[in-house]
């Protein structure tokens, strides 16, 4: 703001300082180290201030009444006092006023709050003024204690819940004397519809919203921690900043931090699933198969008592037997004999040096890790397409968007946090498109639902490339100038017209061509997708659509635009960047090219293998023809993840020697002839990237248990003992060395990353930010051009028939993660989710004869698990939907093996069914 080309000025307390577009008084005198005191109003993102506590009030002069500095705007020349008698005495009496209705100090369930600081400041003793009758408490959730006594209604739990995270659970009741702060229709916090993401706990100023561990069953206070520790969540893509509470050694609560990517929030495995890493299932000690002790597919060792299979040993004499049976195998058979799967739960540094030593150490490209799983569709048509696998730009930039769209993806309970931003932006006007088989809780905010039929995406995106290209809505200056092959396909789509694909895709011709105008015609439009659309055998096929439907619109390069694909796992995007795949070295450099290879052989000393490594899928397929006789996992669990679970636990079973480095006995361990114990994400130091390319700064907050050892550690002990010459003495050297291997982390040190806690990549100097939207002027790509791929419709590789009629499709619930490995040992996450379900509808739950609750059995021509049927209103009739985290109805003993030819993905998410009703009173008797 300017007058006559000058700064606007006002004064607070004599002082002179400019104004700022809407910056209030409160905001300013913080620019000049006075800090009014505050309770309704948060300075920190997200959060709009309200003025009703009235704790910041300041003198203005000329005015009557004193004014709440956290909604006042200054004007030019106004004269502000925050220190006059007036009033320090107002803010004084407001405060007095809301103690006095609090539990005691001595009692006081957050004795820390900003309330009870702000009374200690000015020496308020609580007494002068009778205490209201106050709420009971709500210990209902396994979470959160919601002690309402302590609540002075100052909305910012409301605000946190509805505007924040934008998930409209907690409300206001009532009026005068009898307001108060209730959970849906005033139920229990446990029974409503909550989500568990904890923004209420940390926007609390009072202590009436606290995590649970911090009172006890009394609901006081138990004690502060007694240090702090920044680092990153270890669940999903997002990459959430978060500080650690610890007190002795003991981690207390979490709390989120101002990350990029996440401003303060976190959902409710990053806030409230971390005390699996003191699970009483913890690894501490190296164990080695007893003598005798065979393997076999259905033989799954309790985690609980592992001592029926295995034996405690020194690390010594684990790592040498460890060692020597991959030595064995490698110079009997070859170094392709061998296979190595790296995790996207560990750092960038420990999935480099993985992969580093499977192809240095093994002298093969048999390494793969879970991006295989997940997006390697996504990362071929990306690749293929515009030349980079990483996304155009971050999830944030929707903020930039006038439409958005979201596919094949579920983020309220895949990726709660970026699912914040995409609700946000729908709220303040941007057209959200959902189109997904599942209904899914976006579907409330969008402008657009499609729920088209499962596996008809191809169909479903030709038919509205088909409209735009028809209707000449695309941008053809931006065509001509970075794109190629654009008459091919145009000519392919032709035949793909709405009327056409409606009775394949289930959705309306006018919808498919208002959607694409929509689309076509918008200002700044970005495209976000998930794990439904590259999880078929035409995942490729899926993400190319979506790449065409950006490109030929323009809407790439600029904010507000781009490609998405919404990362599953904390590292997936990193370990892929490091290597930790079959057909590229790190940066994603081709295996097969001599000229690049010669590279990585001069910087790593040995002659490495010409030819591309076989990927999850394919591998396990090679140990049951006896070509992969050897396996070192770390971190991840095919037994769990892998599909046909039959076929995939018969193949570890097979493995003459199998080595497995984890921090729990996993079902894969099950298997293992050698199980290392090692680092949970919250004991080790090391850097990650997320989905947003933001390489982020994980760091060690608690001791290791036991005998327990780094992961970079025994990979490195592990390769020193089968022939590699490494001696890293810190992570930092090994992230030296990978990122000077890696163009994309130019100007990106480790030191850099340590300093600012994340670092975008691209980034154009040692100074510079980097930079959240790519391709402005072009694609690395030949001629700068990105390719333009035409697609035809094929159906998913397995239909439904006479024998299995239903269609099966699989995926996450927000509570649990990937296997369950983590989740199922924290206890409020496996407290909110307990056990197994079939997600059907409510006419598929009526014509089984059965009501929700009662036990289905899932067949399909893999396999049969049984478990309990949730009624799902998200899942059209027909549909069978189970989360693939239990192991005692493992959703992966039924899925369809069946690859894409070019991600090499297999079809989780379709497949035939059949779905029965279980005869409960004869499963007892045969029991």
């Amino acid at each position: 703001m300017s007058t006559n080309g000058k700064s606007a000025i006002f004064t607070i307390d004599d002082r002179e300082v400019d104004i700022r577009e809407g910056e209030t008084i409160f905001r300013a005198a913080r620019r000049l180290g006075i800090k009014l005191p505050h309770l309704c109003y948060s300075p920190e993102p997200g959060y709009r201030p309200d003025g009703n506590c009235r704790v910041c009030m300041v003198e203005v002069e000329g005015e009557r009444v004193l004014a709440a500095s956290c909604i006042r705007q200054p004007t030019p020349g106004m004269k502000v006092k925050t220190q006059t008698d007036r009033a320090t005495t107002a803010r004084r009496m407001v405060a007095e006023l809301l103690v006095a209705d609090q539990p005691g100090l001595e009692i006081a369930h957050d004795p820390d709050s900003e309330l009870w600081s702000i009374a200690k400041r000015q020496n308020i003793e609580p007494g002068r003024f009778p205490r209201d009758a106050r709420p009971k408490p709500d210990r209902s959730h396994p979470a959160m204690a919601v002690n309402l006594d302590a609540c002075i209604h100052c909305n910012l739990c409301v605000r946190a819940c509805r505007e924040v995270q934008v998930n409209d659970v907690i409300g206001m009741a009532g009026h005068g004397h009898h307001a108060k702060i209730v959970f849906d229709f005033d139920d229990p916090m446990g029974d409503s519809t909550c989500v568990a993401c904890g923004e209420c706990v940390q926007a609390c100023p009072t202590g009436a919203l606290m995590p649970a561990t911090l009172v006890d069953e009394r609901n006081v206070f138990t004690g502060k921690p007694d240090r702090e520790v920044n680092s990153v969540c270890p669940y999903c893509g997002v990459g959430c900043q978060l500080t650690y509470h610890i007190k002795d050694d003991k981690l207390l609560y979490v709390s989120g931090r101002n990350g990029p990517a996440n401003q303060n929030r976190l959902c409710v495995k990053g806030r409230f699933g971390f005390d699996y890493v003191s699970n009483p299932q913890r690894l501490t000690q190296p164990l080695v198969r007893k003598e005798g002790v065979g393997k076999a597919a259905d033989d799954l060792v309790d985690p609980s008592n592992p001592w029926t299979h295995f034996r405690v040993a020194t690390w010594e004499e684990a790592l040498d037997r460890a060692a020597k049976g991959l030595v064995k195998i490698r110079d009997r058979d070859g170094p392709r004999a061998l296979a190595g799967f790296g995790s996207a739960k560990g750092s960038n540094e420990e999935a480099y040096l993985f992969q580093k030593l499977v192809r240095t150490g093994f002298g093969s490209n048999n390494v793969d890790h879970c991006t295989r799983l997940c997006h390697a569709s996504s990362v071929a048509a990306l690749l293929e397409g515009v030349g980079s696998a990483a996304v155009t730009a971050t999830f944030n930039e929707c903020k930039n968007s006038d439409v958005i769209i979201v596919i094949g993806a579920n983020p309220t309970e895949n990726h709660p946090v970026a699912a914040t931003f995409f609700k946000q932006a729908a709220k303040r006007g941007a057209k959200l498109i959902v189109m997904d088989p599942r209904g899914q809780a976006l579907k409330r905010h969008a402008w657009q639902m499609m729920q088209f039929k499962n596996g008809t995406d191809v169909a479903m995106l030709n038919g509205m490339l088909n409209v735009i290209i028809g209707e000449k809505l695309y941008d053809e200056q931006y065509v001509q100038t970075y794109t190629e092959n654009f008459d091919k396909l145009a000519e392919s789509v032709k035949p793909f017209t709405p009327e056409e694909m409606s009775p394949i895709c289930g959705i309306e011709p006018d919808v498919l061509r208002t959607v694409a105008r929509t689309f076509a015609r918008a200002e700044n439009a970005i495209i976000f997708w998930g794990m439904g659309v590259s999880q078929h055998t035409h995942g490729t096929d899926n993400a190319r659509c979506l790449i065409a439907l950006s490109l030929i619109c323009g809407q790439i390069g600029r904010p507000g635009t781009g490609l998405h694909p919404l990362r599953g796992q904390n590292n997936v995007q990193g370990a892929s960047d490091a290597g930790l795949i079959p057909m590229f070295f790190p940066d994603y450099k081709s295996v097969e090219n001599a000229e690049i290879r010669a590279k990585y052989e001069a910087a790593w000393g040995v002659t490495l293998d010409p030819k591309r490594g076989k990927t999850v899928v394919e591998i396990m397929d090679a140990v049951h023809a006896d070509e992969i006789k050897g396996m070192y996992i770390m971190g991840e669990n095919p037994a769990m993840s892998d599909p046909d679970l039959n076929h995939a636990r018969g193949a570890l079973a097979h493995l003459e020697h199998l080595v497995v480095q984890d921090i729990f006995l996993t079902e894969t361990a099950s298997y293992a002839d050698v199980v290392l114990p090692a680092s949970a994400w919250p004991e080790k130091d090391g850097t990650v990237t997320n989905t947003n390319r933001q390489v982020q700064m994980g760091r060690k907050a608690l001791p290791l248990p036991g005998e327990a050892r780094q992961d970079l550690w025994i990979i490195q002990d592990l390769a020193q003992r089968i022939g590699c010459n490494w001696n890293y003495r810190h992570v930092s050297e090994v992230f030296t060395e990978m990122a000077s291997m890696m163009p994309a982390l130019d100007h990106i040190s480790w030191d850099r990353v340590e300093r600012e806690d994340h670092v975008t990549y691209p980034v154009d100097g040692p100074d510079v930010p980097g930079r959240d939207v790519v391709f402005d002027q072009g694609f690395p790509r030949p001629n700068g051009m990105a390719q333009l791929v035409a697609t035809k419709y094929t159906q998913p590789d397995e239909m439904p028939d006479a024998e299995y009629p239903f269609i099966l499709t699989t995926g996450r619930q927000l509570e649990h993660w990937h296997t369950g490995a983590m989740t199922r040992r924290a206890s409020t996450l496996d407290a909110l989710e307990p056990g197994p379900v079939a997600g059907l509808s409510r006419g598929t739950i009526s014509s089984l004869g059965i009501k929700a609750g009662d036990p289905v059995r899932v067949s399909t021509r893999r396999g049969t698990v049984e478990l309990d049927a949730r009624q799902d209103e998200s899942v059209p009739d027909g549909v069978v939907f189970i989360p693939f985290a239990y192991v005692e109805a493992a959703a992966n003993l039924l899925t369809n093996p069946a690859l894409d030819p070019f991600g090499k993905i297999p079809e989780f998410k379709y497949c035939a069914a059949k779905v029965e009703k279980v005869d409960e009173a004869a499963r007892v008797a045969a029991e």
